[in-house]
């Protein structure tokens, strides 16, 4: 099937060869023909499967096919003066002419992914005469506002700015006739589903929905009822599953010498376009600064940064200007860079499905993309989470810093992969080494270590040199949740009587 069968008019056939397109991706043979007849869509499909094309060529073909409707000129100033009465401190915005009327409203979780959202607009819509425009925080909203008094016939934006906006009059969304939710899962973790209201509150209630998720879990379905009218249902790939144009792979590897595993394998001229994640935005700027000590050139991009910051940092690495860029999960949603090579989970993320979305930014578009992780002891139930909603576990690699095969799953080789032993296999012994990753340099009070001194066997057993017997009933769950944790991992020497192994 070629896009000339689906049925889009010759300007947007036109931009679709001049960008080298030529056969749509499933989610686009399945969605573009009914939007084209202005049905609702209800679309699940995983990141890098096209979606976004997914309806914005449909959306631009309909404004082109079908001419503005709502209110003549006259009555369309009357409205926007009625904007005007809402204000900031009682004033109306500076213009007060008719304005053209916003015909397509697409919102989106992040700026990052509104931006791109308007660059698919713009590629896509160059030979239409249509005209787009962007809305999100972080930036100062004069250039925004002059965009949209110059008017626009597709708006994209993030929740918060638009109602800001529509707040001080400088918009009006009533005679929206196509509203687009995309990344609605994201929208509602992010705490939208407020805002989501007041703004479907404001647009026409007979208009064409399309609403877009990468998951479909109760609550989003419940939203999807409440805003869809009889819906077409497109659904791509099976949910919470990772593309199988990725390969992953895991480390096990003690939290320490995560950075020290993270330069190694940086080291390889293989990784030239890698995205890092953190758990948390001061992790990403940590992680940053001690790679580019290292000389790894790397940047990074999570909330906190300023707007200008977080679009210089996404362009460096564009560009290759930087090969690495490290993010926290505002980064794992809408991130559209070409030829990621690697994505490394520095931190394992708190569900199965934010990995999904973390690893679904390498492999994309039929390439294919390696997605390595780190997990230390206090991970592994993250793991099996992980491990459950992929369905398959996940290989485990080998290097010099990694503590060593947590589970009993055969390895995997890795390039990276060195052969020397893990800490764990020369523990014990003569060599005062640390038994495993049970803290064998800074042995704990009673109720972990189970006394000061203990024996390696060099297979990982040890013994604890005490009787350490705790002294209250949490202490003593403390301590079996602890040996139940070094059960199921099987660390070498991860036992309750890890430690120095001195004779």
């Amino acid at each position: 099937m070629s896009f000339e069968s689906l049925g889009l008019n010759e300007p947007l056939l036109r931009a679709i060869r001049s960008e080298g397109y030529t056969t749509p991706t499933d989610i686009q043979r399945q969605a573009i023909p009914p939007v084209l007849e202005g049905r609702d869509m209800l679309g699940c499909a995983q990141t890098g499967t096209g979606k976004t094309a997914a309806f914005a060529l449909p959306v631009l073909h309909r404004l082109l096919e079908n001419k503005p409707t709502g209110p003549a000129p006259e009555q369309a100033d009357d409205n926007t003066q009625k904007y005007a009465k809402r204000g900031r401190n009682g004033r109306p915005p500076r213009h007060h002419g008719p304005r053209k009327p916003i015909r397509a409203l697409v919102l989106t979780p992040t700026r990052e992914l509104a931006a791109q959202v308007l660059e698919s607009f713009e590629t896509y819509g160059r030979h239409t005469g249509l005209n787009a425009t962007v809305v999100f925080g972080g930036v100062k909203q004069g250039p925004q506002t002059a965009a949209l008094r110059r008017g626009v016939d597709v708006l994209v934006a993030t929740p918060g700015r638009l109602l800001d906006l529509h707040n001080q009059g400088e918009l009006d969304i009533s005679r929206v006739e196509v509203f687009v939710l995309d990344e609605a899962d994201r929208m509602l973790d992010m705490g939208f589903a407020p805002d989501i209201k007041r703004i479907t509150a404001e647009i026409p209630s007979k208009r064409q929905t399309l609403f877009f998720s990468a998951t479909m879990p109760k609550e989003i379905q419940k939203l999807a009822d409440a805003l869809l009218h009889h819906p077409v249902k497109v659904t791509i790939a099976a949910q919470n599953s990772a593309a199988d144009t990725v390969k992953q792979g895991i480390y096990f590897v003690e939290r320490p010498n995560k950075i020290a595993l993270l330069q190694d394998l940086l080291s390889d001229p293989t990784m030239h376009k890698t995205l890092v994640f953190s758990r948390t935005k001061r992790g990403a700027d940590r992680i940053a600064k001690r790679l580019n000590a290292s000389g790894i050139p790397a940047d990074s991009i999570h909330g906190d940064k300023s707007q200008a910051a977080r679009t210089r940092a996404l362009d460096r690495f564009k560009s290759g200007k930087t090969w690495v860029l490290v993010g926290s999960d505002v980064a794992s949603r809408g991130l559209d860079v070409d030829d990621i090579s690697h994505v490394i989970n520095f931190d394992l993320p708190g569900d199965g499905e934010t990995y999904v979305h973390r690893i679904g930014r390498t492999g994309r578009a039929g390439a294919t993309g390696d997605a390595i992780s780190f997990c230390d002891g206090e991970e592994r139930a993250l793991l099996r989470d992980i491990e459950r909603t992929i369905g398959k576990n996940i290989d485990v690699l080998e290097h010099a810093l990694a503590t060593g095969q947590a589970t009993k799953r055969s390895r995997a080789s890795h390039p990276l992969a060195a052969t020397a032993p893990t800490r764990g296999d020369n523990a014990g012994g003569g060599n005062g080494n640390s038994g495993g990753n049970g803290g064998g340099n800074r042995p704990k009070r009673n109720r972990n270590s189970g006394g000061h001194n203990g024996n390696g066997d060099g297979n990982g057993n040890g013994n604890g040199g005490g009787s350490g017997k705790p002294k209250t009933k949490a202490a003593a769950r403390r301590r079996r949740a602890k040996r139940n944790r070094s059960r199921f991992a099987g660390q070498p020497g991860a036992g309750a009587g890890t430690g120095a192994s001195a004779n």
